[in-house]
């Protein structure tokens, strides 16, 4: 990709199934199904299953990227896989979500994350599905579903997410698509890997501080973020 090419992509992020499945702890099989759809056999026929993640770039399958909304929006669904909701119920929800907030990435938007209860209280009343009515019901288990801490790590400008601190604001790591093409980074703005691996061959981290010209918090918070990654 040529640098005009790229810097069209500056401030959208750019992933690859590989790359988000590291940051997002998600198993590369399953983003590559939410976000470009699959399909099966099923006897004679060939079944489609759409994505549940509308993927922002489109392209060859050798080409396959995800940007930094997608890959906010694919930790959003494999939460609420986690806590066992069906994919009956997250389509439902996408679909609704998207039509009221209007936008294709409906659960990572702040309007969801204030008002995602009502537009399930919705689907419940307008559907017989009774893991609808459970999950609304269950008052509990929603607040558990709206993910406290991974909506902590997230900053908004207005409706949609522009910045995510994937150790929480306290911690110097952010992934910031205007930055480094949303590569994780430390504070002052070094990859995450490129002071992880300095410390691996110098061996301190005060050195790889001053050699980088960045704080020690920041030296470490990369070191804790990369094995967690790996």
């Amino acid at each position: 990709m040529s640098r005009a090419e790229l810097s069209e992509y500056i401030g959208v992020g750019l992933y690859t199934v590989p790359q988000a499945a590291r940051l997002a702890h998600v198993p590369a099989s399953a983003i590559s199904r939410w976000v470009f759809g699959y399909s099966y056999r099923y006897g004679e026929q060939r079944v489609s299953q759409p994505a549940v993640v509308r993927a922002e770039l489109s392209g060859p399958e050798r080409e396959r990227v995800l940007t930094f909304r997608d890959l906010i929006e694919v930790q959003f669904v494999h939460a609420f896989r986690k806590m066992g909701v069906s994919w009956k119920v997250i389509r439902l929800a996408a679909e609704k979500a998207k039509s009221i907030i209007e936008t294709d990435h409906p659960f990572s938007s702040q309007k969801f994350l204030s008002d995602g209860r009502s537009i399930f209280a919705d689907l419940a009343t307008n559907s017989r599905h009774r893991a609808l009515v459970n999950l609304v019901s269950n008052q509990l288990l929603f607040r558990s579903v709206m993910l406290p801490a991974l909506r902590a790590g997230l900053d908004f400008e207005g409706p949609a997410v522009i910045r995510w601190w994937p150790l929480g604001k306290k911690r110097p790591v952010v992934v910031d698509p205007d930055r480094q093409f949303g590569q994780p980074i430390s504070q002052e703005g070094v990859p995450t890997s490129v002071l992880a691996g300095a410390f691996e061959s110098m061996g301190s981290m005060d050195r790889v501080a001053r050699w980088y010209d960045v704080s020690k918090k920041s030296v470490k918070a990369s070191i804790e973020f990369e094995r967690k990654a790996a």
